[in-house]
């Protein structure tokens, strides 16, 4: 784990197929990146431990029998404000994306990623910041491409700082990674962050990198 965070991770493990938890869960054992302090095959289960388990992050399926991913996130947020959810997800979910995010998700993470991405997932989530895989990143791109019907939003209103900031930000990294990048503060990009959510109307990391990626104002 980042060592600027050396607390591991509290982590319950919502997922339908049973031999994938116990796989996932094992992994995550192996290479000590999280305790994991519970699992649920569904929403309902996962609200049940939620009654007396607290943990610091929530590895959630999107589709799932009985409840799903997105109406569990939606009552959970309901309970706990400050819980830390990241959607895991199969490509295909993508429709349920902006409900996640507007639900308050922190990240979204495909099941095919390997242990070192959900580490720095977890990581990055814990330290407060939002995470979205690069391969679902360029997935998204790939399937916005196709839709000749999509066209770019005028950018003009973005300076080209914070066109480069974005840029940035849409490539998983933090505030002080940024500043590092650019050779500016993390107190400068974090005014240009406030900047960019303003100017896009977006309320969260996770529904910026989203509206950059639709109205193609990066490249990955």
């Amino acid at each position: 784990m980042n060592s600027s965070h050396p607390k591991k991770p509290d982590l319950i493990i919502v997922d339908d197929h049973l031999i994938f938890r116990q796989g996932l869960k094992s992994l995550i054992t192996l290479e000590n990146i999280a305790n994991v302090i519970g699992e649920a095959s569904n929403g309902i289960e996962f609200l049940e431990l939620l009654s007396h388990l607290k943990p610091d992050v929530v590895l959630m399926d999107i589709d799932m029998p009985h409840m799903n991913g997105m109406e569990a996130t939606q009552k959970a947020m309901e309970l706990f404000p400050d819980l830390k959810i990241i959607a895991f997800t199969m490509f295909g979910d993508e429709e349920y994306y902006y409900k996640m995010i507007d639900l308050g998700v922190k990240g979204f993470i495909l099941k095919s990623s390997g242990i070192q991405e959900l580490e720095k997932a977890l990581g990055d989530v814990m330290m407060g910041e939002s995470y979205f895989s690069n391969e679902l990143l360029r997935k998204i791109i790939n399937n916005f491409g196709r839709n000749a019907s999509l066209k770019p939003v005028e950018s003009h209103r973005l300076t080209s700082r914070e066109l480069e900031v974005l840029q940035h930000i849409c490539m998983g990294l933090s505030n002080d990674e940024v500043a590092e990048k650019l050779f500016i503060s993390a107190k400068t990009v974090k005014s240009h962050r406030s900047n960019l959510l303003e100017k896009t109307n977006c309320k969260n990391t996770p529904a910026l990198i989203l509206f950059a990626v639709r109205n193609k104002l990066i490249e990955i």
